[in-house]
């Protein structure tokens, strides 16, 4: 019993980060078809990553920036924003928004 307590407590609080939710994903690259192979990378990434803290996650994201409550991407080489709302301590990551950059500079995600 100890053995699957550890097992469970070890799977629920190390496994890889659980993006939710992939439909805004595939929503946004129906409309921006451009935009599919990039953020289909970036999903493989999280979900192949365990972030701790968000200078772990600056480690494998460079550009990702603290906005507020939000972490915000900026995926393609400057050409979209993925806004999220991570929580470390459960490894999840929300998707609010997936954004053109001039969507983005726009500032009425932030409302």
């Amino acid at each position: 019993m100890a053995r699957q307590v550890f097992l469970y407590l070890n799977l629920r609080y190390t496994c890889s980060v659980h993006v939710i939710s992939r439909k805004a994903l595939k929503e946004f690259w129906v409309r921006h078809p451009d935009s599919k192979t990039v953020l289909v990378r970036w999903h493989k990434a999280m979900v192949r990553a365990e972030f701790k803290s968000f200078a772990e996650l600056r480690l494998a994201f460079p550009s990702a920036d603290w906005v507020g409550p939000w972490i915000v991407f900026n995926i393609g080489g400057n050409k979209y924003r993925l806004i999220t709302s991570m929580h470390f301590n459960r490894g999840k990551v929300y998707i609010r928004q997936v954004l053109t950059h001039p969507e983005y500079e726009k500032g009425s995600w932030k409302e």
